[in-house]
């Protein structure tokens, strides 16, 4: 079992099953903690500078150091090299060490460098490993008694909504660390040299995340809807699969054909079935189960096998049909990738010799040329990467992704293209198109027809900013054929523009300050009688409900300004019946008369509601004006002559005996021409000047 296991979360799982423990013969390793970590600092200038001190501070040591992937790999060596080089330093070798390198090129960083004739003895030359935590494993390397650690790993995260796997650079856990600072001690007394502080080592994650919380699950779920399993909820699980990634699983194994959906739940195909006997991902064992069946399964396994490894001409040649050539003996292999070559060949070998036990369920319809079968089979495999050429440049994904070919590619001649990987980098413009083929678009009426859906579209498009209606031709997010439609359902309509609207907002709708003041006098009703009574008028419930009291409407809205002729007035005071409406301006009046004998409008948008109203018109009004059969006080706003507030209130009775004699004493001098009694409550209330009374 692996020493980072969180052994503890295993054993409860297992009923709480005993757990052995085995400490392993090791050595004592000192740990040497560097400055804390920085958010935007260079890890390559920490690594090289610490690899250095390393080197000096051991002179009789050889190095390992950990760095999360090949890029930074090739930059430290590169600079230790310049370093070197300028130094004239002797008898240091750089080894690099990662997943994509031949066996060959690994066992040089293994073994012991030559002339140590005897393991566990060593001369005056060094040896730096530069690794991926490929080196994290039990491996033992030779030689090596001293760790430089990034603290950083690449993790591979599987995006569901994208069906597209990416790496992340993240920090490691603090069980990952443990256990790379054990490199140094298996062969004798080691040291340790971490890129981050102690106070850092102790906010690391105990263990890192199970692999099942961010990998691609459809491997899984074939296999466990072989066993007659289709809901991950009927099993024990250490970590239990995310549901966005095991909807996506389900998805793409029914856009492959290998699962079906029935009454009591998905269930394998005749062509899923085929695909379990393979043990590939199911992208694969589709492409293969295809190439079976069109009598191709030399080409096949040749594809198959390519798109298993790490490909080494990605960073050069997107093309793969390049990368056939060479398999299939039509082009030269350069030397440096033989190893690339026999491993390729060999697995080629073994999908042919799985595929002669493989039945596949009838030869299919159609027959496709030579040229035509590379497009074909990667198509098959990765219907949500197929891609076309986009005016503006680049190319768009069936997934609906934008993603582009780097440097001049001669792959950029074609519309069509069926992509195997693609890659996204933080800050770029769209993903990066590592591995394609072109594809013929004529295989969309033949070969390839199962995946063209036909599908009634009605939206609102907001660049013409009208409704349209039309009949589709897609490939996922790819159009390629539209039909106008004269006519579409009305519920297929009114579901569009409600979608529109529910984007948008309810500004897009005629709304008037009066029927504005409208549902703000409902929504006042319903908070004092309850929603039993009264309907929910806010935006929220409105936008909530468009279907109910908006869709019966939409019937004439073809463009933008159809929807400023609607009768919204008409449409919302629908929502409450007239015998309610003669109680809405009973209960909550738009306006109130004062005792100047002005009708003054009463503001509901304000909770309470507000009575804005010049001070000298409500002389002799003792008590605060109410609404709601006398349960809601109105808040009254007392304005000076010119219309600014002197006093907010809603106790009018106070405000007379007390604070009045003091806006009195502010406001005479500044207003002559208005009244100012003494005593307020026997005055005659007036919205004249004195001149005029």
């Amino acid at each position: 079992m692996s020493a980072t296991l969180d052994g503890s979360a295993t054993s409860e799982l297992l009923g709480n099953a005993p757990v052995v423990k085995s400490e392993g013969r090791t050595y004592p390793v000192d740990i040497i903690y560097g400055q804390a970590r920085q958010p935007k600092e260079r890890v390559i200038d920490r690594m090289v500078a610490t690899i250095k001190r390393a080197l000096e501070d051991n002179p009789t040591s050889s190095v390992l150091a950990f760095l999360p992937g090949q890029g930074e790999i090739r930059r430290t060596a590169d600079e230790l090299s310049n370093w070197i080089h300028d130094r004239k330093i002797q008898g240091v070798h750089l080894r690099p060490l990662f997943g994509n390198l031949s066996i060959e090129e690994q066992q040089q960083a293994i073994a012991p460098l030559p002339g140590n004739k005897e393991p566990g003895k060593y001369k005056n030359d060094q040896k730096v490993v530069l690794a991926t935590n490929i080196a994290e494993t039990s491996l033992t390397i030779e030689g090596v008694d001293v760790v430089v650690d990034s603290g950083l790993v690449r993790e591979a995260k599987f995006n569901p909504a994208i069906g597209m796997t990416g790496l992340h650079t993240a920090k490691i856990s603090k069980a990952s660390s443990i256990q790379r600072a054990g490199r140094a001690g298996r062969v004798r007394p080691g040291k340790c040299y971490r890129l981050w502080s102690a106070d850092q080592q102790q906010q690391l994650a105990a263990h890192s995340s199970a692999e099942i919380l961010n990998a691609d699950l459809a491997p899984l779920a074939l296999q466990l809807l072989q066993w007659g399993v289709d809901s991950p909820s009927e099993l024990s699980w250490l970590d239990e699969p995310p549901r966005g990634a095991w909807q996506q699983a389900i998805d793409l194994l029914s856009s492959l054909g290998a699962i079906k959906q029935e009454a009591h739940g998905w269930v394998l195909t005749e062509h899923g079935q085929a695909m379990t006997s393979l043990p590939v991902h199911p992208r694969l064992s589709h492409l293969l189960v295809c190439g079976a069946a069109r009598g191709a399964i030399k080409p096949a396994a040749l594809l198959a096998s390519l798109l298993s490894d790490r490909d080494p001409f990605s960073r050069d040649h997107a093309d793969i049909s390049h990368r056939l050539d060479i398999l299939s003996g039509k082009s030269n292999c350069p030397s440096i990738h033989q190893g690339w070559l026999y491993r390729t060949r060999q697995l080629a070998q073994q999908f042919e010799q799985q595929l002669f036990n493989v039945k596949p369920p009838g030869q299919l319809a159609y027959l496709i040329t030579a040229e035509q079968l590379p497009g074909y089979l990667l198509a098959c495999a990765y219907p949500d990467r197929i891609a076309r050429r986009r005016y503006s440049g680049g190319y768009q994904l069936a997934n609906g992704r934008s993603a582009n070919l780097v440097g001049q590619q001669h792959l950029a001649k074609n519309t069509w293209l069926a992509v195997a990987e693609v890659s996204s980098q933080t800050g770029g413009k769209g993903d990066t198109i590592r591995s394609a083929v072109k594809l013929d678009e004529s295989l969309f009426e033949s070969a390839l027809s199962d995946a063209v859906q036909q599908q009634t579209i009605a939206e609102w498009d907001k660049k013409a900013n009208r409704f349209i209606a039309e009949e589709q031709q897609k490939i996922g997010a790819l159009v390629l054929q539209r039909t106008r439609l004269d006519s579409v359902p009305a519920e297929a309509k009114s579901a569009a523009l409600i979608q529109h609207i529910r984007k948008q907002g309810l500004t897009l709708l005629p709304w008037t300050p009066a029927l504005k003041q409208w549902c703000a006098r409902v929504s006042l009703l319903r908070s004092i009688e309850g929603g039993q009574n009264w309907p929910d008028t806010s935006d929220e419930a409105l936008l909530a409900t468009l279907e109910e009291w908006l869709a019966p409407y939409l019937n004439e809205v073809n463009l933008l300004n159809d929807f400023k002729k609607l009768n919204l007035a008409e449409i919302i005071h629908a929502l409450v019946p007239w015998e309610q409406q003669q109680l809405l301006n009973s209960l909550a009046p738009t306006h109130l008369s004062v005792p100047s004998g002005s009708s003054i409008c009463i503001d509901y948008s304000e909770s309470p509601p507000v009575l804005a109203v010049k001070l000298q018109e409500m002389f002799g009004c003792e008590q605060t004006p109410t609404v709601v059969a006398g349960k809601v006080p109105l808040l009254i706003h007392l304005l000076s002559p010119a219309g600014r507030p002197l006093q907010v209130t809603q106790d009018l009775a106070g405000f007379w005996r007390s604070s009045y004699h003091d806006v009195k004493k502010d406001m005479k001098g500044r207003y002559p021409k208005h009244p100012w009694p003494d005593d307020p409550l026997i005055a005659v209330a007036t919205r004249k000047t004195k001149n005029r009374m």
